[in-house]
């Protein structure tokens, strides 16, 4: 279990109702600790099954070090706290920090240490106890404090008098801090303890990414987090950039919220060449929206084969279902894909979806294209060092790959053809169907009826009646693989 620790200030009347629907909800042993002023997070205390509740004098953001008041030893520290501003009624969170100059607390150009995961989740569970007309969102960076201690956020109750006095909000907000004690600070939470709905934060201890541009209220991260197995550290909103100036004047900073977030990707919200080149000679790998989406909770490992090997993501590859440890590169027939596609696109997508590692795309991402990764075996074969063996054995099993998508695709033509034969070279399907020389010879004029004898519809020439059996005759199409 987590240990979590929970500040509360007196000088901010929403914290002081959180923390006390806080002590509502759990079984809390009270504690006096008369080492530190009660101003300081010392006199009388709380605390249960990992979770420790302190209050201080002042207001959150002018704290400084506030983990040395407690005794859990925390791995996370949540700041139960009002949240100010035109947004009407709302749940929020966030981390603190400066890009730039300090004009809330902490100090400038200095972040705290996060918890992406921690945030994610408490985002979830802002979801799940809102009360009705509450809005959930996440915020950039900002305001202090910077020195902490220990991984931490705000979780909020807002946006005015209103709702720091509403107890069903300040009880939304405390529950939702309740949750944290299953939650570690990064994307390796503990899953035993952890909510089955929200197990696929867990995938990799490093799914989480540092935020650049977009507004105060971080609508591109907020979606990473709520629609992708995606966690989402610091976040520099534009205002945040223009504060803290040139970005390779400021490469302290920037270092700070990969390390404060423990990752070493980014994603970008907007135009900033200058900020991207900064961030490449440092090392960050900066990926997109769109990527994340498309890796989801897949190995790294994986991915970056996939995309040595096929192609990037961003632009066109996509990912299939199956697994492997390693991919090969296979070329699927054109002409039978095509032919596929022009019948029924959707069950080509599902066949390759189901069958590869990831295939490349056209179109717009709207039509599969002819490359796709397929596992390949890892060369093991019974006489050790033996190369040829070893060659042929991955070899086969991409043969067996490939194989196994042109049959599938072989069984969509069946949809037009009466019989479709799968031969060593090409797959040969054969159909009976309307013959327009035909029509001609026996004087059938050229449209509405050569329309009616197509759909299998008979029609009358000069008072003869023709059937569409008349008029019919035996295609071969023969695909090449």
């Amino acid at each position: 279990m987590t240990a979590l620790a929970i500040v509360e200030s007196r000088a901010d009347r929403a914290s002081v109702h959180i923390c006390d629907q806080l002590r509502e909800l759990a079984d809390w042993e009270v504690v006096d600790d008369d080492t530190r002023p009660a101003a300081d997070g010392g006199g009388t205390y709380y605390r249960t099954a990992g979770v420790e509740l302190r209050s201080f004098d002042d207001f959150h953001l002018e704290l400084e070090h506030p983990v040395e008041a407690f005794d859990c030893d925390p791995d996370v520290l949540v700041f139960a706290s009002r949240h100010s501003g035109d947004t009407g009624p709302l749940l929020t969170g966030h981390f603190t920090g400066n890009f730039g100059p300090a004009e809330f607390g902490g100090e400038a150009n200095a972040v705290a240490e996060a918890c992406p995961n921690a945030l994610a989740h408490l985002l979830d569970a802002f979801d799940e106890y809102a009360p009705e007309r509450y809005d959930v969102g996440m915020e950039c960076t900002h305001h202090g404090p910077t020195n902490v201690g220990c991984p931490s956020l705000f979780a909020e109750l807002g946006s005015g008098d209103e709702q720091w006095d509403d107890p069903n909000g300040a009880a939304a907000v405390a529950r939702a801090i309740l949750e944290l004690r299953a939650v570690s600070p990064h994307c390796d939470r503990l899953e035993s303890e952890a909510r089955s709905s929200h197990e696929s934060r867990d995938a990799s201890p490093c799914r989480q990414v540092v935020g650049f541009g977009g507004n105060h209220y971080a609508p591109r991260f907020t979606r990473i987090v709520r629609e992708t197995p995606w966690a989402v550290g610091h976040i520099a909103a534009d205002w945040a950039l223009e504060a803290m100036g040139h970005p390779s004047a400021h490469r302290d900073v920037l270092e700070a919220a990969f390390d404060a977030s423990n990752t070493d990707m980014a994603v970008l919200d907007g135009e900033w060449p200058v900020l991207e080149e900064t961030l490449e000679e440092l090392g960050v790998r900066i990926v997109s929206e769109t990527w994340l989406r498309e890796v989801g909770d897949r190995p790294l490992e994986l991915v970056d084969a996939v995309e040595s090997s096929l192609g990037a993501v961003d632009d066109g590859v996509r990912f299939g279902d199956c697994a492997a440890e390693s991919v090969a590169v296979v070329e699927l027939p054109t002409a039978l894909l095509d032919a596929a596609e022009g019948l029924d696109p959707e069950a080509v997508r599902t066949v390759v979806e189901g069958t590869t590692v990831a295939f490349t795309t056209e179109n717009g991402g709207s039509r599969v294209g002819s490359q796709v990764a397929v596992p390949s075996s890892n060369g093991e074969s019974s006489n050790t060092g033996d190369t040829t063996a070893t060659q042929t054995i991955a070899a086969e099993s991409e043969l067996t790959a490939r194989g196994a998508i042109i049959e599938a695709l072989a069984g969509v033509l069946e949809e037009k053809y009466e019989t479709v034969t799968l031969e060593d070279d090409a797959v040969i399907a054969e159909r009976t169907s309307f013959d327009p020389a035909l029509a001609h010879e026996i004087g059938v004029p050229e449209g509405p009826k050569f329309g009616a004898l197509a759909n299998g519809d008979a029609v009358t020439v000069d008072g003869e009646t023709i059937s569409p059996e008349t008029v019919r005759s035996q295609q071969t199409d023969r695909f090449p693989i």
